[in-house]
């Protein structure tokens, strides 16, 4: 079984409403870059953990889950802001990525996907009036939400089959059986939602209009 994005709780981070939460997500985005100095940084992040942490109660291990697949990124550029800018920017940077990151895994660890996906289908409501269905854009980001979990778990056995056989660590060889693995979920998902007419026109409303009683 795969592992949840969402960790059940009930303080008043779960409790608080999922669109208040994402326009939070994004008033810190918008925040952190805006800011250049290395204590904001910094004190978002400490914020943040106390947030996840502290308030959420959440697992460090449900947290760390959700950041470990960035560190490798994280790393190589602090290594090039180290080499071409100076270690103050190259710090920054990382650490107003890594709050980032930290705060985006408090939300998802703390609201259900349904919730999350309800705000978003009313963001792109508006939208409809060109041709836009809203209903589409919240499968897509469900099923992202769903893939990241599945994905790690099926990298995490590709893994420990390599250890089984003696390897160390995750090699650049084990990437294709994992492509492998996830091209066929997305053909099985892809065939699922045809046939489930998931590909189907929208009705124009005169159409609709039209057919009802």
């Amino acid at each position: 079984m795969t592992a949840a994005l969402y960790v059940p709780g009930a303080g008043p981070v779960h409790r608080a409403p999922a669109g208040l939460k994402l326009g939070l997500l994004a008033a810190l985005a918008v925040g952190l870059f805006v800011a250049d100095r290395l204590e904001v940084v910094a004190g978002a992040l400490a914020g943040v953990l106390l947030i996840g942490l502290g308030v959420a109660r959440l697992p460090g291990r449900a947290l760390l889950a959700q950041v470990r697949p960035v560190w490798p990124w994280l790393l190589a550029l602090l290594a090039f802001h180290l080499v071409f800018t100076g270690w103050h920017t190259g710090t920054v940077v990382v650490l107003r990525l890594l709050a980032l990151v930290t705060a985006a895994a408090v939300v998802t660890a703390t609201t259900r996907v349904t919730a999350l996906v309800a705000v978003v289908e009313w963001l792109a409501r508006p939208l409809a009036v060109f041709g836009v269905r809203p209903a589409r854009i919240g499968l897509v980001i469900a099923m992202t939400l769903r893939f990241i979990p599945l994905i790690a778990e099926r990298a995490q056995r590709i893994r420990e089959a390599q250890a089984a056989r003696g390897a160390d660590g995750f090699r650049f060889q084990a990437l294709v059986p994992l492509l492998i693995q996830v091209l066929r979920l997305a053909h099985t998902l892809g065939e699922a939602l045809d046939a489930r007419g998931a590909d189907a026109p929208a009705p124009s409303p005169r159409r609709a209009g039209a057919s009802a009683p």
